[in-house]
């Protein structure tokens, strides 16, 4: 291994240095810089520009700075260590020098909203401009109508589909969860602004824009409160008013089934619709609907809602955001309420379903064969009525939220929370018996397909489907509309 050595300087030729930053440590040695000399290529070592850039001492002969001891330094060398050296050489700024003081700064542009910029100007002198959030200025003139409380409720009902008072009892729930702090910005938008932007924007369907101009607010911020007041709505009034019944409900709820059909214990009828999307990026085939693309001729994309009602058409349990091309039967049993029956918590209740449903030990529906006996037309038709408890809230519901009629700009991952949310509202007006406009009447239809086997899943429950019918007929509660 060969080791290459490195000539050291001797002590008369290492002298000059020291020298040097001795000089440049003495307190009393001063440093004299032109500051308006500029950086240029030297061609003579005798020129002004050369002679500018020096270290001098005031008791000292410039000629013997030591500095031009090392010839090395001061020959002609390239443009990039010359301009090393006098990067050194140029002095710091002191508090009596301010090189932004120097620079004349640009005006800023007047703005229709603000004319004339204010500037805050220090009693020290040297104005300095204060920076201004820029807020653009949109007109509220329509929120702050319908907010008046002389606004007609007749008119408030017909806006956000709900009275006043169910208005305000839907703000003071949500109050704790929706409402944000005021900031140094900005104030906060007020909560009933923001559920009255979700709640129009469910019950008219408008796009964001026109929500935007409607309550004086950004597009972005108007799509953003409908999703926090949506998730606000799933997490505080869901558990309030979208649950199962108890016993002491769900016995009443038999109770009435039973006086409008005649058929025991139903505890409740269930349907299946669709909701139409944009055709989503990824599983797009999944979402296919088949069945509207046919009846329509257009091209459809839906995701499912399945619910169950009670007489009232009150919501009692939702199943939402399963793809459009799957089949009833197979929305139903990938939903919780497949799960609870199968462990035995509907005992002793039974839900009524249509065609595309399968007959099982707790679920009824009509029968499918071609030539029917008196006694299967008479239970198929005491079977509709029920069916049309369920049918008649799902026209309630997209008929109240125009949302749900069309396509809707909410992303896929999302919509599970706004279909729930419309769901919630729902059960409040009718729970609170809120008027239903029947100019806002939606005819539901949903192909309905047959499951595989004819939907026979159960021997006993062919046997107690007979047996009801049997009783039905020879009771004389079976209709005659089949004779």
């Amino acid at each position: 291994m060969e080791i290459s050595s490195f000539p050291f300087l001797n002590q008369e030729e290492f002298l000059p240095i020291f020298n040097l930053f001795s000089e440049m440590d003495n307190p009393t040695a001063t440093f004299n810089v032109n500051p308006t000399s500029k950086k240029r290529r030297r061609s003579d070592p005798n020129s002004d520009d050369f002679n500018s850039f020096s270290f001098t001492d005031e008791n000292d002969d410039p000629t013997a700075d030591p500095l031009l001891k090392l010839p090395c330094w001061f020959d002609p060398q390239p443009e990039s260590q010359q301009n090393w050296l006098m990067d050194a050489q140029k002095p710091k700024p002191t508090n009596d020098f301010h090189l932004s003081d120097q620079i004349p700064k640009k005006p800023r542009r007047a703005s229709p909203e603000n004319p004339s910029p204010v500037k805050n100007t220090p009693a020290g002198g040297g104005g300095t401009q204060q920076r201004r959030l820029w807020v653009k200025d949109r007109s509220k003139d329509w929120w702050d109508q319908c907010n008046h409380p002389d606004f007609p409720d007749e008119e408030f009902r017909r806006a956000f589909r709900m009275s006043k008072s169910t208005f305000d009892m839907i703000c003071k729930e949500l109050d704790s969860t929706v409402m944000k702090k005021d900031t140094m910005l900005r104030v906060a938008i007020p909560v009933r602004q923001r559920v009255a932007v979700c709640i129009w924007r469910l019950a008219t369907g408008e796009p964001l824009r026109l929500v935007s101009k409607r309550f004086g607010l950004g597009i972005s911020t108007c799509h953003k409160l409908v999703l926090e007041v949506c998730s606000a709505i799933r997490k505080v009034l869901m558990p309030k008013f979208l649950n199962w019944p108890d016993e002491s409900k769900l016995t009443k709820i038999k109770q009435e089934f039973e006086s409008i059909s005649g058929i025991p214990k139903v505890g409740g009828s269930i349907y299946t619709t669709h909701i139409p999307i944009i055709a989503p990026k990824n599983n797009v085939a999944a979402y296919f609907n088949k069945r509207h693309t046919e009846r329509n001729q257009k091209t459809s994309y839906s995701i499912t809602v399945q619910g169950v009602v009670d007489p009232s058409g009150v919501f009692t349990d939702v199943c939402i955001g399963w793809p459009g091309s799957m089949p009833d039967d197979q929305v139903l049993e990938k939903s919780l309420l497949y799960e609870r029956a199968s462990m035995g918590s509907l005992n002793d209740v039974f839900i009524v379903g249509n065609s595309g449903y399968p007959l099982m030990d707790w679920l009824l529906v009509p029968y499918t064969v071609q030539n029917l006996t008196w006694t299967q037309h008479g239970f198929n038709e005491k079977v509709g009525e029920i069916q049309a408890a369920a049918k008649a809230a799902f026209g309630r519901l997209k008929g109240r939220w125009t949302c749900l009629q069309k396509r809707t700009e909410v992303k896929l991952q999302e919509l599970p929370v706004v279909l729930g949310a419309c769901c919630v509202l729902h059960n409040i007006c009718e729970m609170r018996k809120e008027k239903f406009d029947p100019e806002l009447k939606f005819e539901v239809y949903d192909d309905e397909m047959m499951p595989e086997n004819n939907g026979l899943r159960s021997v006993s429950a062919i046997q107690a489907r007979d047996h009801i019918a049997h009783n039905l007929l020879h009771h004389g509660i079976a209709g005659t509309g089949f004779l």
